[in-house]
């Protein structure tokens, strides 16, 4: 079976309480940058959260500009700062926008390349040149403005006291930092970072995306006998039988198990293959019966367990270690891990679990340390779908299929999702399987209170 190490990555990272990487918490702006300011035209508030022009304001090269001191945070949805109009000054030249880290600070945002800038002046938002176009109200002292960058669809949005006014393409690529700039005397601002409530309901405005997005993928045309097929075949090829049984039940469908039309691609045939010996051995994993697991395959498939060090041995062996943990039985643990994980050590794609796995015996109440995922229930199921893709393999003719047909569509989902994210710089959330089915898991019970 080629898996290439599918199961031991699964089984290393399958707990429920590990997040994603690209999902990890981004450093935000929290303040105006001093230093990458033009300084000779504006001061900023000791707490870097307002600024002031002090300059003459008779020429395009002595804006009062600064930006954020870190760029905006991306592995999100959207992106949002605002800006308070204290005093409009002489002219009301106040801008907001975002830049990039090669900005000119004399200059507005949107009169150079890869900046874009909403003037207070005149309502025009200005994207990489100096002249502008139409786009929104003016604003002047008093006035409450906010600039976001909506990551999902790839676009600048802009607001005026808590309004929405309008949305430009985000043409501009690579790390961008809030950026706002003052031209004319007294004016004044404050930057609102989120240390405070904004004005506009960016959470709102993010849950309305979503749901438009959600929306449109509900108008997607799906044959109607699809989905059941492919939740029939899904079962079947994982050895619920009786699941499938109840399942076949419930849509009231009379295709036999063994067979469904190919037109759609979706045929179950053969996935009844050994389902009897895979339904036996997921129930005994499931109740970390591993012995008896053992015992099973060594009489109905002893080729599977002939290599002593192959990936399914691995995964029962060290599966054996953690039940023993789990039931408090240590001495008997520390003999079994000598015996046979012991025989791992050495080879790099184990070592680490098997470190892990011996390091369960340090803590009093290893449940609650940083290994504890391994005493999860979801490494049982992860042991019980190796051994049953093992035993598919012994299937001469689909020796190779790994993957049930929603497996193989929800995979499709994912590259097709990360290719998208990389065309877009990797700016935007992650798909979560995981995180999705627990947001519709809590939709639906809302909905039922």
């Amino acid at each position: 079976m080629n898996s290439s190490h599918h199961f031991i990555h699964r089984f290393r990272h399958s707990s429920s309480n590990q997040e994603d990487m690209a999902n990890e918490e981004e450093e935000s702006p929290t303040e105006l940058n001093t230093i990458n300011s033009s300084g000779g035209f504006l001061i900023i508030s000791p707490d870097k959260l307002s600024l002031k022009y002090t300059g003459a304001g008779q020429h395009g090269h002595d804006v009062g500009a600064a930006q954020s001191d870190k760029p905006a945070p991306f592995k999100r949805h959207a992106y949002y700062f605002e800006i308070y109009v204290k005093d409009g000054g002489v002219k009301g030249r106040v801008a907001i926008g975002f830049t990039t880290d090669n900005f000119k600070t004399g200059r507005h945002p949107g009169w150079e390349l890869n900046t874009c800038g909403y003037h207070g002046e005149d309502g025009l938002i200005y994207l990489g040149k100096r002249q502008g176009e139409a786009f929104g109200p003016s604003y002047t002292t008093g006035d409450t403005v906010g600039a976001g960058i909506n990551y999902d669809s790839q676009e600048f949005f802009f607001t005026v006291n808590g309004t929405l006014v309008g949305t430009v393409s985000k043409y501009i690529k690579g790390p961008l930092f809030p950026t706002v700039a003052v031209h004319s005397q007294n004016e004044e601002v404050a930057v609102n970072f989120g240390q405070e409530k904004f004005a506009f309901d960016i959470k709102g405005y993010e849950a309305s995306e979503r749901s438009k997005q959600q929306i449109a993928i509900e108008k997607t045309s799906i044959p109607p006998k699809l989905n059941p097929r492919l939740v029939k075949n899904y079962l079947l090829h994982f050895g619920y039988e009786e699941t499938f049984h109840a399942f076949n039940l419930a849509t009231k469908s009379t295709v036999p198990p063994n067979y469904v039309p190919q037109e759609d691609g979706t045929d179950v045939k053969d996935t009844t293959y050994a389902l009897n010996e895979r339904k036996i051995l997921r129930q005994l994993i499931g109740k970390g019966e591993i012995d008896a697991a053992l015992a099973k395959l060594r009489d109905c498939y002893p080729p599977l367990v002939q290599d002593d060090k192959s990936e399914v041995c691995f995964l029962l062996h060290c599966q054996k270690f953690i039940e023993l943990v789990r039931i408090g039985a240590l001495e008997e643990a520390v003999k079994y891990g000598r015996v046979e994980l012991a025989k791992f050590i050495g080879l790099n794609v184990y070592q680490d679990i098997v470190e892990d796995c011996f390091a369960l015996l340090v803590y009093e109440r290893p449940q609650e340390s940083n290994v504890g995922y391994f005493l999860e229930a979801s490494q049982r199921e992860v042991v019980a779908d190796a051994v049953n893709a093992a035993i598919l393999s012994t299937n001469p003719k689909h020796k190779d299929r790994l993957y049930s047909y929603l497996e193989t569509l929800l995979r499709q989902l994912m590259a097709c999702c990360l290719e998208l994210r990389l065309l877009n710089d990797g700016q935007g959330v992650s798909l979560s399987l995981n995180r999705l089915l627990k947001n519709n898991s809590c939709k639906r019970i809302k909905k039922t209170d």
